[in-house]
C-alpha cells in the first residue's frame, strides 16, 4: 500500500501534514486531483517535517510576541480624557473602541476592539481595570483612567 502526505485536512484520514498509508487508486483517483495529499516519497516526506517545524516555530514566535505585549500592557497606564458633568458621570461614554484607539497611541500594538473585554461601556471618571486578549488567548490587565476633559 503506497503512503501519502496530507496537503490538507481530510475527514476520517487525518490532519495536514501526516504521512497515511491509502490505496492506490484513492491516491490517484481522488487524493492528488483534489490537491488533499501528494505521494510520499523522501524528499516529499522531508519537505513536510521541515514545513511542520516552520510553523511550529512561527507558532511559538507569535506567542513569545503576544507574551511579550502582554507585559508591556500590563506596565501600561491609559489615560482618556472625556466630556463629564460635575458628578463624574461622562457625557456618553468609553468603549472598548476607544481604549483600543488609546492602546495605539501609546504603545503602536494593534488591538482589535473585539479583543477588548468590556461589560459594559465606562460611563464614570475614575479608573477601570480592562482585560485585553493580546492574541491566542494571552490576556493583559490595562489600568485605565479616564478623567474630565478640560
Amino acid at each position: 500500500m503506497p503512503t501519502a502526505i496530507l496537503l490538507q485536512d481530510v475527514e476520517q484520514l487525518g490532519e495536514k501534514g501526516s504521512v497515511v498509508e491509502v490505496s492506490k487508486g484513492y491516491l490517484r483517483n481522488y487524493l492528488v486531483p483534489r490537491r488533499l495529499a501528494e505521494p510520499a516519497t523522501k524528499g516529499a516526506v522531508n519537505a513536510a517535517q521541515q514545513r511542520a517545524a516552520a510553523a511550529e516555530k512561527a507558532v511559538a514566535e507569535s506567542q513569545a510576541k503576544a507574551q511579550d505585549a502582554a507585559a508591556l500592557l500590563g506596565k501600561t497606564v491609559l489615560t482618556i480624557a472625556h466630556q463629564a458633568g460635575e458628578d463624574g458621570r461622562l457625557f456618553g461614554s468609553v468603549t472598548s473602541q476607544d481604549i483600543a484607539d488609546a492602546i495605539k497611541e501609546a504603545r503602536g500594538i494593534t488591538i482589535d476592539k473585539r479583543h477588548v473585554q468590556l461589560e459594559e461601556p465606562i460611563k464614570t471618571i475614575g479608573t477601570h481595570m480592562v482585560t485585553v486578549e493580546v492574541s491566542g488567548g494571552v490576556t493583559a490587565q490595562v489600568k485605565t483612567m479616564v478623567v474630565e476633559q478640560k
